[in-house]
């Protein structure tokens, strides 16, 4: 009896249901998160960057706010070659070299941060000798004191004019219709403060006629090298005025560096 009861089959009995299988659902977060690993839509932007390219960087910050106070948003700024800095400030010396065509894909920012802080210690420790070398000069025997005043100086002067003056430039930029670029701006202007670095070596001496001459020469060649800069950047609009108005910013600000620093 029991194995004719077995071999029935199980259709038949009383209760039974057919076994209902499953299917399984893709989890929406699996979904969701598959297109976040394979590329980045910075806003602004209509196509594809890759997340290691230093142009998506660039437009996060220039156009994302929050990109724009992240300070990982211009680590990809610092990645540069020593040969690549070199080779840019040898182009800020001789303005014809179009630096402007260099910079064009790969905008840095190691060098300009190396060249402002370079600046800051060089006009602090030399605009001391030079003011030790003046009074020894007029009063042999005269107490001299070293103005520590010059470091908190020329750190405000160098990194806020390398900082404010191009993103002042940028929104103006903006204002007149023109696709400025805010790191190109930085880099631009960080690379034209270095011909004051090697001028206020020649700025000690103590005579005002040679002082003169040396800082007329290096405020000359650096708006020259602002103005040919800016003038590409903004080549085929009507911005003439805003492009002279940053070579005279330029000449200012050398004008301003001869009559603190080495007065």
């Amino acid at each position: 009896m029991e194995e004719g009861y077995t071999s029935l089959p199980t259709s038949h009995l009383l209760g039974s249901v057919p076994a209902v299988i499953a299917e399984e659902k893709p989890s929406a977060g699996a979904s969701q998160s598959l297109p976040a690993n394979l590329q980045v839509f910075p806003p602004g932007n209509g196509g594809y960057i890759p997340p290691e390219s230093p142009l998506g960087g660039e437009e996060q910050a220039a156009n994302n706010w929050k990109g724009f106070c992240s300070l990982s948003s211009y680590t990809p700024y610092f990645n540069v070659d020593t040969d690549v800095v070199v080779d840019r400030i040898i182009s800020s010396v001789y303005p014809m070299d179009e630096f402007s065509r260099k910079i064009d894909g790969s905008p840095d920012l190691y060098g300009p941060v190396w060249i402002s802080a370079t600046l800051v210690f060089m006009l602090a420790a030399l605009g001391n000798y030079g003011t030790y070398l003046i009074q020894k000069r007029s009063e042999p025997n005269g107490d001299w004191e070293f103005d520590v005043s010059y470091v908190d100086w020329a750190a405000c002067v160098v990194f806020g004019y390398a900082v404010a003056v191009p993103a002042a430039f940028y929104f103006l930029l903006q204002y007149f219709g023109l696709n400025a670029n805010l790191v190109r701006l930085w880099c631009m202007w960080g690379y034209s403060l270095f011909v004051f670095i090697p001028a206020s070596l020649f700025l000690v001496v103590p005579s005002e006629i040679f002082r003169w001459i040396i800082i007329i020469l290096a405020g000359s060649a650096s708006s020259w090298f602002v103005y040919l800069n800016l003038k590409v950047s903004t080549e085929g609009s009507d911005t003439r005025p805003l492009v002279v108005s940053a070579l005279v910013l330029q000449f200012a600000l050398a004008l301003f560096i001869k009559i603190f620093f080495f007065s």
